[in-house]
C-alpha cells in the first residue's frame, strides 16, 4: 500500500494537494511537503471556479474560517469587456439557461428579438446582481437560492463530480494568503512541512523517483511523489524527462504581467465578478480582494514586449497603478504528455496550464487532486490506474484548451495584428466541425467537448452569443410553438433579478459584517 507521499512544492497547488490527502487518509497515509523559502510562487492565480467549494467543504472549513485570511470576496460570473471592439460587455455567469417548452431561453431569445437588452441580461439573474454589485447571500449568511442553501453543515463531503446543480458563485482570493492558511491548517492535521531547498532527485534501479535530497534536511524518502513545482516540472519534466506538448499553436498568450494596486472599498464598492477586458495583444484581468485588485495583461509575446504590456496595464489602471510592483512571468501554455510517471504525478503547472482566462487554474488542481484519489493505487506505479489518471487530465486539459480557443475564434473584432491572426490561427480536433454545427444550432450537450472540462454548453451559448456570433438563423421548431410560456420565462428572471437586488446588501458591505 502507498503510505507515504512526499510532495516537492508548496504553494496554492501543494497546499491543496496535502491538505486534501490528509483530510482523505488521516494518519493512514504520512504526507511529507517539501518547500524552497527562496523559489516565489507565480501567486496571481486569484480568481476560481465554482466548483472550488467543494474543496473547502471537504476539508470542514466554512467561509468564516478561511475567507477573512485571505482577503477573499465572491464571483458571480466574468465581465467580457471590448471583445467585439465596440466598447460593449456581457456577462458569462455561473448560471445554467432556463427553458419554456424544451428550449433553453437563449434559443427563444434568438427566435423573439430584435431586443432592447443583451441576451445575457435578458436570460440570467446574476448580471443584475453584478451590475449592482450585490453579495450572493443576504447579511444572515444565507445564499439567495434558497434551494442551494447547505444550512451550514459541513458533515457531508463531497466532490466537483457530485455537483449536479450550477452552483452560482465561486471565490476571489490573495493565492499566496491561501497557500499560507492551508499551510497552518495543514500542519494542524498532521502534514510535516520541511523548509528547504531540493538539490538532488534520485531514482532506483527501476527507474522510479526513490527520494529527494534537500540541503540541510538529507534526503526525503517516499512510496509516491507528487510535482507542484510549478512550470519547472522540477521532477516529472527535468528528472523522469516526460516530454511537453504545447497548446501555443491554437492559444499563443505566453506572457502576463501583473499588479497589486490597493482600492477603497467602503468608497468605490466592491465588485463580485473577474472582469476580462480586451486589449490589443491579448487581455486584462481585474479581480477584487478585499482590500485590493489584483489585475494583470495576458499577452502574446510574438504582438507585444513585456516594456509595452507593463506600460499599457499602468496606463489602463491608471494613477493607483503608480507604486505598484510589476510581476512580469512566462507561461507554459499545455501539458505533460503524461501528467502521471512512474511513482510521480504532477499536479497544477506541472502538470499543465491553458491561460487565466476562464479561471482555471485552481480548477486544474482540484480536479488533479480528486482523480489521484479516485485512482489511488496499492503500489505507485500501477500501470492501469496511472493510464486512467493521464486520460482525465489530458481530457480534461484539451477540454478547457478548446472552449479558450473559441473565445478567440468567435471574437468579431480584427483591428490589430493580435485580432486578425485569431482567423487564420488552427484548430484543435475536431473544433471545426463543432463550430459548423454551432452555426446553425447553440451548442447542447451532444454537440460540445464530450469529455469532463467543467464548462456545461451554456457556457458555450454564452460566449457565442456575447461575442457576436450566433447561429444563422433561430430554431426552426420555435416558430411553431406558442411563445407565452417562454414570454413569462423572460418576466420571471426580470422580476427575480429586480427583487433580489433590492433585498441583497453589496458585497463590501456584507463582506465587511460578516468576515472582519
Amino acid at each position: 500500500m502507498i503510505r507515504s507521499v512526499v510532495i516537492v512544492g508548496g504553494g496554492t497547488a501543494g497546499w491543496m494537494t496535502a491538505t486534501y490527502l490528509k483530510a482523505t487518509f488521516g494518519d493512514r497515509v504520512r504526507v511529507t511537503l517539501v518547500e524552497s523559502a527562496r523559489v516565489p510562487t507565480i501567486g496571481v492565480g486569484e480568481a476560481t471556479f465554482s466548483t472550488v467549494r467543494h474543496f473547502f467543504d471537504y476539508l470542514g472549513l466554512a467561509e468564516e474560517e478561511w475567507m477573512p485570511s485571505c482577503n477573499a470576496s465572491y464571483k458571480l460570473a466574468i465581465r467580457f469587456e471590448n471583445w467585439r471592439g465596440n466598447g460593449e460587455h456581457f456577462y458569462h455567469p455561473f448560471e445554467r439557461l432556463r427553458t419554456a417548452d424544451g428550449f433553453t431561453l437563449a434559443d427563444w431569445w434568438l427566435r423573439l428579438g430584435p431586443h432592447e437588452k443583451r441576451f445575457d441580461e435578458s436570460c440570467y439573474v446574476l448580471p443584475a446582481l453584478c451590475e449592482a454589485k450585490r453579495a450572493p447571500k443576504h447579511l444572515d449568511g444565507t445564499l439567495f437560492e434558497e434551494s442551494l442553501h447547505d444550512g451550514g453543515d459541513r458533515a457531508r463531503r463531497t466532490t466537483m463530480f457530485q455537483q449536479d446543480t450550477q452552483f452560482p458563485y465561486a471565490y476571489h482570493f490573495d493565492a499566496a494568503l491561501l497557500a499560507e492558511f492551508l499551510a497552518l491548517h495543514g500542519a494542524g492535521m498532521g502534514v510535516r512541512r520541511v523548509l528547504d531547498d531540493v538539490v538532488e532527485v534520485r531514482r532506483d534501479e527501476r527507474g522510479d523517483i526513490s527520494e529527494v535530497v534537500t540541503w540541510e534536511h538529507g534526503a526525503l524518502t517516499g512510496d509516491l511523489f507528487i510535482d507542484c513545482t510549478g512550470f519547472r516540472g522540477l521532477l516529472v519534466n527535468k528528472t523522469l524527462e516526460e516530454p511537453f506538448e504545447s497548446y501555443q499553436d491554437v492559444l499563443p498568450n505566453d506572457r502576463a504581467v501583473a499588479l497589486r494596486v490597493p482600492v477603497d472599498g467602503a468608497q468605490d464598492g466592491m465588485a463580485p465578478y473577474t472582469t476580462a477586458t480586451a486589449r490589443d495583444a491579448g487581455w486584462i484581468w481585474t479581480i477584487p480582494l478585499y482590500g485590493r485588485i489584483g489585475t494583470g495583461y495576458v499577452y502574446a509575446s510574438e504582438f507585444c514586449a513585456p516594456e509595452e504590456a507593463e506600460a499599457e496595464l499602468r496606463a489602463f489602471v491608471g494613477p493607483r497603478a503608480a507604486d505598484a510592483e510589476a510581476n512580469h512571468i512566462r507561461m507554459r501554455v499545455g501539458r505533460n504528455r503524461r501528467s502521471w510517471v512512474r511513482n510521480c504525478v504532477a499536479i497544477g503547472l506541472s502538470s499543465g496550464f491553458v491561460e487565466p482566462l476562464e479561471s482555471t487554474g485552481i480548477f486544474f488542481i482540484q480536479h488533479g487532486i480528486e482523480q489521484l484519489v479516485r485512482h489511488w493505487p496499492d503500489r505507485a506505479d500501477d500501470p492501469q490506474l496511472a493510464r486512467g489518471y493521464n486520460e482525465s487530465v489530458a481530457r480534461c486539459l484539451d477540454g478547457v484548451r478548446e472552449f479558450l480557443v473559441l473565445h478567440y475564434k468567435a471574437a468579431t473584432r480584427n483591428d490589430t495584428p493580435y485580432w486578425k491572426a485569431t482567423e487564420e490561427r488552427a484548430l484543435p480536433d475536431g473544433m471545426a466541425d463543432r463550430l459548423r454545427l454551432w452555426e446553425s444550432r447553440l451548442p447542447s450537450d451532444s454537440s460540445v467537448h464530450p469529455y469532463y472540462h467543467g464548462f456545461e454548453p451554456y457556457s458555450y451559448a454564452v460566449m457565442l452569443l456575447g461575442l457576436g456570433r450566433p447561429p444563422r438563423h433561430p430554431h426552426p421548431a420555435l416558430g411553431l410553438l406558442d411563445p407565452g410560456a417562454a414570454r413569462a420565462a423572460f418576466a420571471e428572471v426580470r422580476q427575480e433579478a429586480e427583487r433580489l437586488v433590492a433585498a441583497l446588501p453589496g458585497q463590501y458591505e456584507y463582506l465587511t459584517q460578516r468576515m472582519r
